[in-house]
C-alpha cells in the first residue's frame, strides 16, 4: 500500500512520503516496504507542496476512512479541512489524563494559649490588676483571693503583713478589703510591665514615686462605680472592688507578660515537708500540703485563710519563699512605726514548696523592670508547679 502526501502537489510529478525525515516531493529510492506512516504537512492551506513535513499520531485503517469521509465535504475548503483533522487526530490520539487530586491537609488545631502567669490556658488579651489587700485576723476572711494567678505576702509595718494579689486569669466581682499601697509593690510590680494597681490610699511620698512607675493607680475616687463598700465591716475594712466592671473603665492597664516563672513536671530530689511555717515580718505564715486536694493550704498565725462565698480555704499549687532584704523607708505610720521596703531587686536564696516536697533555689533580678529567675543550687531552671503561685518575702 503506497503512502500518499496529504498536502497539494505538482501535477508531473507523484510524491509519496518514506523515511523518517522524508519530505514532500519525488518518490524515494527506497524500498516501499519502509514508508511505515503517513507525514502531515506543517501548512496545510499552503498552495505549493509543503518542503517539510510532521509526523501525526499513527491511525487505524478504520480512523483513517473516517478522516476521508469528512474531509470530502470541505475539500474545497483548506482551512476548515485542516481543522476538522486536528480535530478528528486529537480524538483518536491520547485522551486528556484525568486531574491528580493535590494533597489533603488535615486542619490543625492552634495549641492553647498559656498564662505566663499560671502556665494554663488562658483568654488572649488579658491585662494585669493587683489588688492590696489586708492580712489582719479583722479583715478575714477575704474574697476574690482564692482566684488570684499570683500573690504575695508583704511585710508592713508594726511587723504586719499585706497581700498584693495579681489577677489576669479571672477577674472576681468582689475583691477585698482593699487597702493602701506601699513601697515594696513598685518592687514587685516591675516585671508586669505596666499592671493596674488598685489600692484604697498612700502615704504622699509612696503616691509620688507610684505616679512615678509603670503602674496605672487605681483608687475608689477615680473610679467609684467600680468600688462598695461593706456596711457589715468597720472602715477601713470595709472597701471592695469589682474587677469586671473596673476593667471596662481602666483600658491602660497592661497586658499580662513574662515574670520570670517556669512551669514544668516536679524536679529531682527534694525533700517531704508535710508542712512549713515562714516569718514574714512578725507574721507567721504556714502553709500545709493536702495530699487529697494535691495543694497547699495557707494559714495565718493559727488561722486557715478562708476566701470566696463559700468561704472554702485558700489553696496555692506552688510555695515559694524569696529571702530578700528588708529596708526602712521614709514613711512612718500614725503610731510612729517605720514602714519596711522588702527589695527584691538583686540576688538571694529560696526555697520552693510543690508537690509536697521542699526544693533548695535561688533568686536573682538584675533589675526592676527585669523578670524573676528562680534556678537550683547548680543553676539550672527551678521549674514551679502549673497553677496558683503564693510567694512569702520574708527576711534573710
Amino acid at each position: 500500500m503506497r503512502c500518499r502526501c496529504p498536502g497539494p502537489r505538482p501535477p508531473s510529478t507523484r510524491t509519496v512520503c518514506g523515511g523518517s525525515r522524508a519530505r514532500c516531493g519525488p518518490p524515494p529510492t527506497t524500498s516501499r516496504a519502509r514508508c511505515r506512516r503517513c507525514w502531515a504537512p506543517t501548512r496545510p492551506d499552503a498552495g505549493t507542496p509543503s518542503t517539510s513535513c510532521r509526523r501525526s499520531p499513527r491511525r487505524s485503517s478504520a480512523d483513517a476512512r473516517a478522516v476521508r469521509e469528512y474531509r470530502a465535504p470541505v475539500r474545497g475548503h483548506p482551512v476548515v479541512a485542516a481543522l476538522l483533522g486536528l480535530v478528528l487526530t486529537g480524538a483518536v490520539g491520547c485522551a486528556p489524563s484525568p486531574p491528580v487530586p493535590g494533597p489533603v491537609t488535615a486542619p490543625v488545631t492552634p495549641a492553647p494559649l498559656l498564662s505566663p502567669l499560671t502556665g494554663l490556658p488562658s483568654e488572649p488579651g488579658a491585662r494585669v490588676f493587683a489588688v492590696k489587700i489586708d492580712n489582719t485576723a479583722a479583715a478575714r476572711p477575704w474574697d476574690g483571693v482564692e482566684a488570684a494567678d499570683v500573690v504575695y505576702v508583704e511585710p508592713v509595718e508594726g511587723g504586719l503583713t499585706r497581700l498584693l494579689a495579681v489577677f489576669a486569669s479571672q477577674l472576681p466581682r468582689s475583691v477585698g478589703p482593699v487597702r493602701s499601697a506601699r513601697e515594696t509593690d513598685i518592687g514587685v510590680l516591675g516585671a508586669y510591665g505596666r499592671p493596674a494597681l488598685v489600692f484604697s490610699g498612700a502615704a504622699p511620698p509612696v503616691m509620688d514615686r507610684l505616679r512615678a512607675a509603670a503602674v496605672v493607680p487605681v483608687v475608689p475616687r477615680d473610679v467609684p462605680e467600680a468600688f462598695r463598700r461593706d456596711d457589715r465591716r468597720q472602715a477601713p475594712l470595709n472597701v471592695y472592688v469589682d474587677l469586671m466592671a473596673l476593667r471596662g473603665r481602666v483600658p491602660q492597664a497592661g497586658p499580662v507578660q513574662d515574670i520570670g516563672l517556669r512551669f514544668g513536671p516536679e524536679p529531682d530530689g527534694g525533700d517531704p515537708v508535710p508542712q512549713r511555717s515562714v516569718r514574714v515580718g512578725a507574721t507567721t505564715v504556714t502553709v500545709t500540703w493536702s495530699a487529697q486536694d494535691d495543694t497547699w493550704t495557707v494559714a495565718t498565725g493559727d488561722e486557715t485563710a478562708v476566701s470566696g462565698p463559700d468561704r472554702r480555704p485558700v489553696r496555692a499549687d506552688t510555695v515559694v519563699v524569696q529571702r530578700v532584704a528588708v529596708a526602712e523607708s521614709s514613711v512612718r505610720d500614725s503610731a510612729g512605726s517605720v514602714s519596711p521596703i522588702a527589695l527584691t531587686v538583686g540576688a538571694g536564696e529560696a526555697e520552693v514548696l510543690r508537690e509536697g516536697r521542699s526544693f533548695p533555689a535561688r533568686w536573682s533580678r538584675p533589675a526592676v523592670a527585669d523578670p524573676l529567675r528562680l534556678t537550683t543550687p547548680d543553676g539550672r531552671e527551678m521549674p514551679v508547679r502549673p497553677g496558683r503561685t503564693w510567694v512569702l518575702l520574708a527576711a534573710r
